[in-house]
């Protein structure tokens, strides 16, 4: 069983993905401007593996994200998304099986989907009870300077599975608005607001193309 509906209705808009950083308080003080900025949603991606202070760091993007109302997903570890209560988990293919991340966290847990550039892997993610699915990369990345890459004709490909769509790869404020017309849901981003010298701004900007999206469609 997947995710609720309202869970999955709050998967829109700016989805920020946090920078690697064994400086907890820089760390929250960043997601702290993103949030005051509108967005919504916050992956914790850490690969350190520094259990104990991936753990407290976690925990304190726990408190933090539920004191702005915003979801907090982890990157790949269902253990510690389930260890500090988060709203759920971003899995790759190389990650954990969906299944069995259903199993361990519960039917309300919002589990999203790595589909790169596939919609038939968008469509098993969505039959396995996916509450999001992801696609990317859009553009060249530095993060991921390798990653296969997308086209936005995949949101109208994968329309008829009704599951929020995430954007992901190199977006920014200038080339955030055609992925939006096609059909995102979301957009994730990382050096956009990471790099930005003011984050809220740089937030706000992003979060500033939805709501101008809304206003076209009412």
């Amino acid at each position: 069983m997947a995710g609720s509906d309202e869970a999955r209705h709050g998967i829109r808009g700016v989805y920020l993905l946090t920078r690697e950083d064994r400086d907890s308080a820089a760390l929250l003080a960043g997601v702290a401007a993103a949030l005051r900025g509108g967005v919504r949603m916050v992956q914790y991606r850490d690969k350190s593996g520094d259990q104990p202070g991936r753990r407290e760091q976690a925990r304190a993007l726990r408190e933090l994200t539920q004191a702005h109302a915003a979801l907090l997903i982890v990157n790949d570890d269902v253990e510690l998304a389930r260890a500090i209560g988060a709203d759920g988990v971003h899995l790759g293919e190389d990650d954990a099986d969906l299944a069995a991340a259903r199993a361990l966290l519960g039917a309300g847990a919002i589990i999203g989907a790595s589909c790169y550039n596939d919609p038939a892997r968008a469509e098993a993610a969505a039959r396995a009870g996916a509450d999001y699915l992801a696609f990317g990369a859009f553009f060249a990345s530095t993060t991921k300077p390798g990653a296969r890459r997308a086209d936005p004709a995949l949101f109208a490909a994968t329309a008829g599975l009704q599951l929020p769509r995430v954007a992901i790869g190199g977006i920014h404020a200038h080339n955030a608005r055609p992925l939006i017309e096609a059909g995102a849901d979301a957009i994730a981003v990382l050096g956009a607001i990471w790099d930005a010298d003011d984050r809220e701004r740089a937030a706000r900007e992003l979060s500033q193309l939805f709501c101008n999206r809304s206003a076209h469609e009412s």
